[in-house]
C-alpha cells in the first residue's frame, strides 16, 4: 500500500530555513485602518513577483539527481509557473509549463525568460492537469502541482514563519489572525501550519469562493458552472485539493469572498498608501479588510501575495 506524504509543520520549518538560505525576507509593513496596526507581507517583491517561488524551492529541492536529470512539468497561469522555472534555472532542471493561453503577458514573458518552456491550452475546452500529466509520463519528469503537493504547501508556509519573526521585532507580537488570498490554497494550508495558534481567513473573489462554501459545508465544494469572469487570474481554481482543505478545515479556518470593485479598490490603496504594485489576486486579503468582510485587530497579518500585474488592466484600476 502507497502511503503519501503529508505536509507538516516541521517540513514548514525546514522550508523556512532552506528559502532563509538563498533569499533575503521580503518587507513587512505596517500602516493603521480604522485605528489599528496592521502588518502587511509583500511577497508581491520577491524576484518572481509571488510567493510562489517559496514552494516551488522547496519541491525542487527535494528531487534527487536522478529525478533533476528527468526535468519538471508544472501548470499555472504565471506565478507558479515563474516560481518553479525560477528554481528550475538555479537546480539545472529541465522545466516545462502547461499555461492558459489568455494568461497576462507579463507573466507568460517572465516564464520564457527564465529559461522554461511553455506549452499553452485553451482555459474554456482543455484541462490543464490533464495535459500536464501526460507530458510528464511522456518524458518521465515529476509533476509539480501548484498546490496540491506536501512540498508546495510547506513552502509557502515559509512566509508565515518569515511574517512572525518580523512581527516580533517590530514589536507587534505574533500573528493572531491572518488574512490570505486562496485559489487552491497552499499558501493559506501552509500558513496554518506554520502559524499554529493563529486564526486564518481565506479570501477568494466572489464566484470563485470554493473553499470558503467547503469550509462551511465541511465538504469539499467545486466552483459552480458558468463562474463569473474575474480579474484574479491567479486565483482561478475550479475545486481545491484534500490537502490544502485538510489543513484548513482541521484548523477551523473561515473565508470570505470580494467583489472586482473590492479588489481593484484596494489596489488603489495598495498603491497609494504602502507604494506597492499589487495584482488583483493578491490584493483580495486587503480587499476583504478595507470592506469591512474582515475586521481589522490586533496582531492582523495580511498577505500581499503578488505583483504580477497586466500594464493596462492595473493601469484601469488604478483610474477607478
Amino acid at each position: 500500500m502507497t502511503i503519501l506524504r503529508q505536509p507538516t509543520r516541521a517540513g514548514v520549518r525546514d522550508a523556512a530555513a532552506k528559502v532563509a538560505a538563498i533569499l533575503p525576507p521580503t518587507p513587512l509593513y505596517v500602516a493603521a485602518v480604522a485605528g489599528v496596526d496592521i502588518a502587511f507581507k509583500a511577497e508581491s517583491l520577491q524576484p518572481v513577483g509571488a510567493f510562489k517561488i517559496r514552494g516551488a524551492w522547496h519541491r525542487l529541492t527535494a528531487l534527487d539527481e536522478s529525478a533533476r536529470a528527468r526535468g519538471v512539468v508544472a501548470f499555472s497561469s504565471g506565478n507558479h509557473a515563474q516560481g518553479v522555472a525560477w528554481a528550475a534555472r538555479r537546480l539545472k532542471i529541465a522545466a516545462t509549463i502547461v499555461m492558459p493561453a489568455d494568461a497576462p503577458a507579463a507573466k507568460l514573458a517572465g516564464t520564457l525568460a527564465l529559461g522554461a518552456e511553455v506549452v499553452t491550452y485553451d482555459r474554456a475546452t482543455e484541462s490543464r492537469e490533464a495535459i500536464a500529466g501526460q507530458l510528464a509520463t511522456a518524458r518521465g519528469a515529476t509533476l509539480v502541482p501548484s498546490f496540491d503537493d506536501p512540498w508546495i504547501i510547506e513552502g509557502q508556509g515559509s512566509c508565515g514563519i518569515e511574517a512572525r519573526r518580523q512581527m516580533e521585532a517590530a514589536g507587534l507580537g505574533e500573528p493572531r489572525h491572518v488574512v490570505v488570498p486562496c485559489g487552491g490554497g497552499g499558501l493559506a494550508a501552509g500558513i496554518a501550519l506554520g502559524l499554529g495558534e493563529a486564526r486564518i481567513t481565506v479570501v477568494e473573489p466572489t464566484g470563485w469562493d470554493d473553499m470558503r462554501r467547503s469550509l462551511e459545508s465541511s465538504w469539499i465544494e467545486p466552483v459552480g458552472e458558468n463562474p463569473p469572469p474575474t480579474a484574479c487570474d491567479s486565483l482561478m481554481t475550479m475545486r481545491v485539493s484534500p490537502l490544502t482543505f485538510d489543513v484548513l478545515s482541521r484548523r477551523d479556518a473561515t473565508g470570505v469572498a470580494v467583489s472586482e470593485a473590492e479588489v481593484a479598490a484596494a489596489q488603489r490603496w495598495a498603491a497609494a498608501t504602502l507604494r506597492l504594485v499589487i495584482e488583483p489576486g493578491g490584493a483580495v486579503g486587503l480587499a476583504a479588510l478595507l470592506a469591512g468582510r474582515v475586521a481589522p485587530d490586533a496582531g492582523m497579518l495580511v498577505i500581499l501575495s503578488g505583483g504580477n500585474v497586466d500594464v493596462a488592466a492595473y493601469a484601469r484600476a488604478l483610474a477607478g
